[in-house]
């Protein structure tokens, strides 16, 4: 798939911090409320959050955003992709704005960003979001990590490896009060454990053949595969079909997607999910 690039990022050191200036499809509040991400809240401002074993927090005024005490060379090793600044989101939007409904969604979730998580962080939170909501989905990630995570700062902790989980029963993981999904987390972290399915291949093989992959996995139907592909490997053909992007998808595009927006698929999904589910679209 042809991505466009971003023709520049303005990035300046200023003090402790790093500051991003003059991005204008960026917004901190749409990407982190989108429902792509769970362990980023915020509190006085500020978000906060883990991701790569590493703390971030950060936050937004117009078109500078702040990422406090960090480097320039952390935030290009790791935030620069994670936040997808080569992705050139400006046309982006002007290619899938050519729709209509695209346009008024783009308007409304100005800024999203579809953020490149890693692959079994984003494979067992998408296990656990089935027949969930956004806080109790955030509740049994954060027991999870306090339960079998490393503690970075005070009661802050990272993911836990999948490594860690595989030796682990259900009953082991009865605090997290996951219900049927405890097995479907351990049965996953098994398979990556033991190289049955192998998160770096899903990158690069056939889009068909690594949802197969990941759909050996107990409980991982075709939603979750999509979730895991877009949101964990860059994958931009994906497209999760949830409740919501069923009965907009129904509702507003009966014979799929606009042309415009095929080849952008996995991202146009996400401005139509925030535009759905923030307007109740049935």
């Amino acid at each position: 798939m042809a991505i466009a690039y971003e023709e520049k990022v303005n990035v300046v050191k200023s003090g402790e911090n790093v500051v991003l200036v003059g991005n204008n499809n960026f917004n901190l509040t749409h990407i982190f409320d989108c429902g792509q991400a769970f362990r980023f809240n915020l509190k006085d401002g500020i978000w906060q959050g883990v991701a790569f074993g590493k703390i971030l927090k950060c936050s937004q005024d117009g078109d500078h955003v702040i990422f406090y005490n960090i480097t320039i060379e952390e935030f290009k090793a790791i935030w620069f992709r994670y936040f997808t600044l080569d992705i050139n989101y400006g046309e982006i939007i002007k290619t899938i704005s050519e729709n209509k409904t695209f346009e008024l969604a783009t308007n409304f979730a100005d800024g999203i960003r579809i953020l490149r998580q890693d692959t079994w962080e984003a494979l067992c939170s998408f296990i656990i979001s089935q027949n969930n909501n956004i806080p109790r989905i955030k509740g049994i990630i954060d027991r999870l990590c306090e339960s079998f995570g490393e503690e970075i700062e005070s009661g802050i902790y990272t993911f836990p490896r999948a490594e860690k989980l595989a030796p682990l029963s259900v009953l082991d993981l009865a605090p997290l009060r996951a219900g049927f999904r405890a097995k479907y987390i351990i049965d996953a972290a098994k398979k990556i454990a033991n190289g049955e399915v192998l998160p770096l291949s899903l990158t690069y093989l056939p889009y068909e053949t690594a949802k197969e992959n990941l759909m050996l996995i107990k409980g991982v139907g075709h939603k979750v595969a999509d979730c895991t592909l877009l949101f964990g490997c860059g994958r931009f053909e994906a497209f999760p079909i949830d409740v919501w992007i069923k009965r907009v998808m129904a509702s507003l595009f009966p014979d799929g997607l606009p042309e415009c927006a095929t080849e952008y698929a996995g991202i146009a999904q996400q401005y139509l999910f925030y535009y759905a589910r923030m307007n109740n679209i049935k």
